[in-house]
């Protein structure tokens, strides 16, 4: 064998060799050229997901939900870790009040996971539909907390928990069973994977429910259509009086077979049904309590799934649903578009910081921002409206879970800013609830196809007329306009008689009076803003005048405002730092005292002056509520306190914007960055008060950027002491707003100047349409306050 040492090379001939130089440099040539391009090539887009944490808020006072839902989606399905009952004893179960989102994060059992719910309410309705995968012998009852393997509930530990947008995973222990859920818009998927069983069940609860009660089902309807589809409906009598909701459910496997009980008490009349075995493998099935369940034998590792469809139009609608968004079994994929969906929306407010915790926050409070309000719409426009009958959105998606005593002070215009198209949407929809109103009414609380009539106020019209006036009103501007004056006339309507007769509410004729005062002026100016913006100017001067009767309830010998009688005297009994039965709902008469939005100038002349409003301001931080001022104030805990100031709820949530009228405007900068870490964290308990469908994290967003509204329906924010390093904001007209922040730390929290588009700002104010330009707003912090 010879062995070659050295390789050994071809000879080429001398044209040869010409072309092959040649061809070197021509290829040497289009990698200089093309260097530029490679460097210029962007970086992929930061997953933003990866801070957004569905958990936070579930602890205490919160009231979020862990689950899988996509932005404003109609199904929100999540685990419920008791249903208990909102009456114990014929009284209000206080306890109750801990499960409006149906989950607590201090229980370790769940009962099961149910596709709609509310985020962050101080009450609450909804958890339908409720799923629970189990094995071993049959059990159709829950059982209880203390002892899980009484019932089908199981326990869980959080370390087996996993919360993500569009995804949510837990290990069921006392099951042995995996169990991963993720969504569409309309359809809630569920991925079970069992161990080896010869008994493994997939029980349907329809008698569970959010602040639930024994005869909150009015009636229930299902029908097995074959060995792997099911539909039916269910009506409810709760915070919605009137409630019909429709459901698809398919399973990835047939089921062996399947029963039904009813645990209704019995009926007078009962028909003839009863010559049928209902019990076992019956397709069809009525009544006010049932649970159905669906047996199978399962190898370990196996995986069924279920697919849920809603609708508040029919059963074929939920079908359509299904079919439409969820035609096939790939969870990883559904979970994947879910978290796309999310990754785009949470891309329309990009910041940079190098703390992962402002990252953590911000992002987490756009996530609570964007769940509501939600879809309320068949994929073929079909809703039910608030008249109880079927109607179809032409040229708008259809929205509901309205929550406007909270959401309209930020979330909404947030939304002016971010969400332009969905808050035009949400306001048709607004305006098709007026038009199928029996009482002309703009909606108050609403939801699914009712009025709730919770809170007080009509806090659809700064919705509204914040759109109008910042020019986000693709709909008829006029008659949106007339629907804010009807709603704003019903004198039968919770004092409003009495507000235009005397010029405030009187306490003797209906609670909660100087709050209703104050709030109803500041709803009148806002019609009166949107009224001159359309040169209606007849409504302009009569709302103009009534938005004057703030001042009627203020009483200038203590400086609060305070309860007035129908023969104009004062309360004598009366205490300002009470909650409790004092002229206010969910707060005192020192935060409800700087509640005139409208016009901060005229209050503080009225108060004294600066020499007098700012120490009265400065002493709302400061000085200490005792617990027994808000003991019997279930929204009010110390979770959300600092000092006097109630953060934890909304009527003081411009408060500490309040300095900028006054000639020590950067107090509002030292408040704000003290506000945020104190009542903002991600971590479960991380909400110092309910989220209120998204209110709390939306002044969370704003105030993180730097500037809020104070009075929605004015052009201008107020600006504050932004908490990150930088941020771009992607507007739907292409353009961009960035925000740079210079010398930023946390000692760095007065604001030593700023700068719009190079040009110093001399007031502490931005305008909205300075936003909608684009271009860039610069801070320069300092570790003191400017004072020139």
């Amino acid at each position: 064998m010879t062995i070659c040492l050295y390789p050994t090379f071809p000879t080429f001939p001398a044209s040869t060799l010409l072309r092959l130089k040649l061809m070197k440099l021509s290829l040497l040539a289009a990698l200089l050229t093309a260097l530029p391009t490679l460097a210029q090539t962007p970086k992929p887009a930061e997953n933003l997901v990866q801070y957004a944490h569905p958990i936070v808020g579930t602890q205490r006072m919160g009231h979020t939900f862990p689950g899988a839902t996509v932005p404003f989606g109609m199904v929100q399905l999540s685990p419920d870790t008791d249903t208990i009952s909102y009456e114990l004893n014929g009284k209000y179960n206080p306890k109750v009040y801990e499960y409006c989102a149906g989950y607590q994060y201090e229980d370790n059992t769940i009962v099961g996971f149910s596709h709609t719910h509310f985020s962050g309410t101080g009450h609450s309705d909804l958890g339908d539909f409720l799923i629970m995968p189990t094995t071993g012998p049959l059990q159709l009852n829950p059982g209880t907390a203390d002892k899980p393997q009484s019932g089908f509930r199981s326990a869980f530990s959080h370390k087996n928990e996993v919360a993500e947008p569009a995804y949510y995973r837990v290990k069921l222990d006392d099951h042995n069973i995996l169990a991963e859920l993720t969504a569409t818009n309309r359809v809630g998927m569920h991925q079970y994977t069992f161990p080896k069983a010869d008994e493994a069940h997939i029980i349907l609860d329809l008698t569970a429910g959010i602040y639930n009660y024994p005869d909150k089902n009015v009636w229930t309807f299902v029908r097995v259509e074959n060995d792997s589809l099911v539909t039916g409906y269910r009506q409810t009598h709760g915070w919605a009086r009137t409630r019909t909701q429709y459901f698809a459910l398919q399973f990835s496997k047939p089921f062996r077979q399947y029963g039904a009980r009813n645990y209704a008490k019995k009926q007078a009349y009962r028909g003839f049904w009863g010559r049928f075995d209902q019990a076992h493998n019956f397709p069809e099935q009525a009544g006010e309590q049932l649970r159905l369940y669906f047996d199978f034998k399962t190898e370990a590792g196996e995986k069924i799934k279920l697919k849920m469809a809603l609708s508040s139009v029919s059963t074929e609608g939920g079908l359509r649903n299904l079919r439409a968004e969820l035609p096939g079994w790939n969870f990883e994929q559904v979970k994947r578009q879910g978290q796309e969906q999310w990754q785009q929306e949470l891309s329309k407010v990009t910041i940079q910081s190098p703390k992962r915790v402002d990252k953590d926050n911000f992002y987490t409070a756009l996530y609570h921002a964007f769940l509501s309000p939600t879809t309320y719409q068949d994929v073929d426009g079909q809703y039910r409206g608030l008249d109880q009958n079927i109607h179809k959105a032409e040229g708008f998606t259809n929205y509901t879970t309205f929550s406007l005593w909270d959401t309209y002070r930020a979330l909404h215009p947030l939304f002016n800013v971010v969400q332009p198209q969905r808050n035009a949407d949400m306001i048709q929809s607004m305006l098709a609830h007026y038009q199928q109103s029996a009482e002309h009414m703009l909606p108050v609380w609403s939801h699914y196809a009712n009025e709730n009539w919770c809170m007080i106020g009509y806090h659809a019209v700064p919705v509204v007329a914040d759109a109008i006036i910042k020019g986000n009103a693709p709909f008829d501007a006029n008659k949106a306009l007339d629907a804010c004056v009807t709603t704003a006339r019903q004198q039968w309507y919770d004092g409003i008689g009495d507000y235009l007769r005397l010029g405030y509410v009187p306490e003797d004729k209906s609670g909660s009076s100087v709050s209703k005062t104050l709030e109803y002026a500041y709803d009148d100016w806002c019609i009166a803003q949107a009224a001159r913006k359309l040169g209606r100017q007849d409504i302009e001067q009569e709302f103009s005048k009534r938005a004057q009767n703030w001042q009627n309830v203020y009483d200038q010998r203590i400086g609060f405002m305070r309860p007035r009688l129908s023969d104009g005297s004062f309360r004598r009994e009366f205490d300002v730092l009470s909650t409790h039965n004092q002229g206010f709902i969910e707060g005192n008469a020192w935060n409800y005292s700087l509640y005139v939005p409208q016009d901060p100038a005229a209050l503080i002349a009225k108060m004294g002056g600066n020499a007098r409003f700012v120490p009265h301001l400065d002493s709302l931080f400061t000085m200490h509520l005792p617990d027994k001022f808000f003991a019997e104030t279930e929204d009010i805990t110390r979770d959300g306190i600092i000092g006097n100031y109630v953060h934890g709820n909304e009527p003081a949530h411009h408060a500490a914007y309040l300095y900028n009228w006054t000639n020590q405007p950067w107090k509002t900068q030292a408040r704000v960055r003290m506000i945020l870490p104190k009542m903002y964290r991600p971590t479960p308990d991380g909400l110092g008060g309910n989220d209120d469908c998204g209110q709390m994290s939306a002044w969370y967003i704003f105030s993180a950027l730097g500037f809020y509204p104070v009075a929605p329906g004015s052009p201008e924010y107020a600006l504050g002491s932004p908490a990150i390093h930088g941020a771009t904001l992607r507007l739907s007209t292409g353009k961009t707003f960035r925000i740079t922040v210079k010398n930023q730390s946390d000692k760095n929290v007065y604001v030593k100047e700023a700068r719009l588009n190079g040009q110093k700002l001399t007031r502490p104010f931005l305008n909205h349409q300075d936003i909608l330009n684009g271009g860039e707003l610069v801070f320069t912090m300092a570790a003191r306050p400017s004072e020139g």
